[in-house]
């Protein structure tokens, strides 16, 4: 039987609901079309009404074929049944290439709409990078009021019917919303019990901003990420003492912050147990315990673009 998984609702978006916790389709190493299409259809088995692509990630054909076929063999109804992110690329981060980026990733997808876009970094690049890291002469500050300006016209034209951010401080979310017309409904972060982003998240609360927590288990298995959450000593005493898995004390702790997660897992076993965080809490000793670990960010702007200077100064910021 499939998980039920409660939904959140995005304050700028006219009540419109998203569930809690997603599946990630960015694979590392990366992985063959038809084995992505085959997670994604198990996902949509185990009850995942959330997935999470971007350009970037060659995800995105993969996952229309997957809701085409689920369509087909009726594991959904409707197209409207599922939540889809995607993300716009930082070699498209300029006003006029926006609406024609959200285009081609909605023809990858076979869809008319995505339910939520993002801007994926808020760094630009230039049009000849075609790997990272990125060369210093190619990597440039964001335009930010010029491009929220095209993720608007995105949602104007029923493209994308909520629009937010990815990897933004509280310094870049000021300076967007000082222009935005249309608030961003969601910032997407690295998030998890060993990078807890307190004051981002109090931020984002008080100006109705949805965070949405990405490697909510430190992505382990990544050349950005690490084992401190799989490794952690607390979290697997909790985990014995209450018969769960280390991941699943995580992902719950990071529900009951409030926040709506995005995890990737392509074994069917974790799929499902990755669900199975809504029937139980944690005492207020087990958070208090959680909410003392010691603090690393794990996904830098430096390990993703390069050491330069810009995502130093971006680093900083968080």
């Amino acid at each position: 039987m499939a998980a039920s998984v409660p939904e959140v609702s995005l304050h700028s978006c006219s009540g419109r609901s998203m569930p809690v916790i997603g599946m990630g389709t960015m694979a590392y190493p990366l992985v063959d079309s038809e084995t992505a299409k085959e997670a994604i259809l198990e996902a949509i088995r185990a009850g995942y009404r959330h997935f999470d692509t971007a350009f970037a990630y060659g995800s995105e054909k993969p996952l229309g074929e997957a809701v085409v076929e689920a369509l087909r063999l009726g594991l959904v109804k409707s197209r409207e049944e599922l939540f889809i992110t995607t993300k716009l690329w930082c070699t498209l981060a300029e006003k006029d290439s926006i609406v024609p980026s959200i285009k081609m990733s909605l023809s990858n997808l076979q869809m008319e709409y995505v339910d939520l876009y993002l801007i994926h970094w808020p760094v630009q690049l230039s049009k000849d990078v075609l790997r990272m890291p990125a060369g210093r002469d190619q990597i440039f500050e964001l335009d930010i009021k010029s491009v929220w300006e095209g993720m608007e016209e995105c949602h104007d034209l029923g493209l994308a019917k909520a629009i937010g951010v990815s990897n933004f401080s509280t310094k870049k979310l000021e300076l967007l919303l000082s222009s935005a017309r249309i608030p961003p409904a969601v910032n997407q972060v690295e998030m998890n019990p060993m990078w807890q982003q307190k004051q981002l998240r109090e931020y984002c609360s008080a100006k109705g901003i949805h965070i949405t927590a990405y490697s909510p288990l430190g992505a382990p298995t990544t050349k950005w990420g690490d084992g401190r959450i799989v490794e952690c000593d607390v979290l697997e005493e909790i985990a014995r003492a209450r018969g769960k898995t280390i991941a699943q004390v995580s992902l719950r702790w990071v529900y009951e912050q409030k926040v709506s997660l995005v995890g990737k897992s392509f074994n069917k076993q974790r799929m499902r147990e990755n669900l199975g965080i809504f029937d139980w809490s944690l005492t207020e000793e087990e958070s208090m315990r959680i909410s003392q670990l010691p603090q690393k960010k794990g996904v830098s702007f430096a390990k993703i673009f390069g050491p330069h200077d810009i995502c130093f100064e971006l680093d900083a910021e968080i």
